[in-house]
């Protein structure tokens, strides 16, 4: 298994408005909008999409990001690989919780259907 406590770390202090252009560029990337992946976000935390722009605005950490958040209860039926890791299989809470989102973008980036990501 691969150490991941410095990855952990690394996760933790990464700033979210710092990656959130990136999630932008990819899904648009792909044809999808920045409306679907905001109503993504807002699945698996509870934000509003106000709450989000202003965690970025913010420059909100992932973990002050993800300490905010009430996760979706549905969020453990997100599984398979993203980034070499099988998402179902972190044990670091939060580094659980950045993957979980990294695996919706990414859904989203490939075209899989709304309700399919969600959870529905």
């Amino acid at each position: 298994m691969k150490s991941i406590s410095a990855h952990d770390e690394r996760i933790a202090k990464m700033i979210f408005g710092s990656v959130y252009p990136m999630y932008v560029q990819k899904v648009e990337k792909k044809g999808r909008t920045e409306e679907e992946l905001i109503e993504v976000i807002t699945w698996l935390t509870g934000f509003t999409p106000k709450k989000i722009q202003d965690l970025v605005a913010k420059r909100a950490t992932f973990e002050e990001f993800f300490e905010q958040a009430t996760l979706n209860p549905n969020a453990h039926l997100i599984t398979g690989v993203i980034c070499g890791y099988r998402v179902e299989e972190i044990e670091n809470a939060l580094t659980q919780k950045a993957r979980y989102l990294d695996k919706l973008v990414d859904e989203l980036a490939k075209g899989r259907k709304m309700e399919k990501i969600l959870r529905s």
